[in-house]
């Protein structure tokens, strides 16, 4: 059974020291190919620096919401550099993110970055990886605005059902990780149901998010088969399948061949 996550750090530094070892111990599990997520412009070059080492492993580069305080959009030319490595294969991670802050002026802030990395990734021809918390309507509606032809994913999911429904009608895919076991975690899991098979994709977001019985720990990307379990057992259908899809949607997303 072939395993994959598409949506790591270990360009973070609790595991890049270990990189190496993490990604044997994620191939001993199964999990034979992996996505490293940059957050900003070191931990893109961290994450290309790890593909570039490994087969399988691939790399995304950007800035997440939360990390556009006090960056310089001219950052923005230096990820462009980084994206035309052979190993990126997205541009990410990029999006909104209102949990914390909901001043105006950072929201302000946020949508122009988002829309600037939008147009990167539609100058280069990549596909995105969304992170949307307590965003969803604003995601939304800037995605519904901008022509992007790869589409993209949004990763770890926490939207609604019903929101689910609109972004699979622009052609996104959706990341699941951690919160799909926990156990009072009701909206995510009717999302793994709801979710169509063909935008379908599992992921670990390791450090973050450990799946049961993991929570507390720090979480590893060879954690995904605990995802594809709960998955196929949400969905009433086997490991094996649900696995396969994955792969074909990680395939045809990223225009990879696993």
């Amino acid at each position: 059974m072939f395993l994959l996550d598409s949506h790591c750090h270990l360009n973070d530094d609790r595991l890049f020291p270990e990189a190496e070892t993490l990604i044997r111990e994620a191939y001993d599990e199964g999990v034979k190919s992996l996505l490293v997520i940059g957050w900003d412009l070191q931990s893109s070059i961290k994450a290309v620096e790890i593909a570039s080492l490994h087969d399988g492993v691939y790399a995304a580069v950007g800035y997440q919401p939360e990390n556009t305080e006090g960056a310089d959009i001219d950052d923005l030319d230096k990820i462009a550099e980084l994206a035309k490595n052979e190993k990126v294969i997205a541009i990410g991670e990029i999006g909104l993110d209102y949990h914390w802050d909901k001043q105006e002026e950072t929201k302000v802030r946020q949508k122009r970055w988002f829309r600037k990395q939008l147009e990167l990734a539609a100058k280069l021809d990549l596909p995105v990886s969304i992170h949307s918390r307590d965003a969803s309507e604003d995601v939304f509606e800037i995605l519904s605005e901008v022509s992007l032809p790869r589409k993209g994913v949004l990763h770890c999911y926490s939207g609604s059902p019903e929101m689910l429904q609109r972004f699979a009608a622009l052609g996104y895919y959706f990341g699941f990780d951690g919160p799909i076991t926990y156990k009072n975690a009701k909206t995510p899991k009717e999302c793994v149901v709801q979710c169509p098979l063909d935008r379908l994709l599992s992921e670990t977001d390791s450090p973050y998010l450990p799946p049961t019985p993991h929570r507390g720990e720090t979480n590893y990307p060879k954690y995904i088969p605990l995802i594809v379990n709960q998955i196929a057992e949400l969905r009433g259908d086997s490991a094996e399948n649900i696995a396969l899809a994955i792969k074909s949607n990680f395939e045809r997303l990223f225009h990879v061949k696993l």
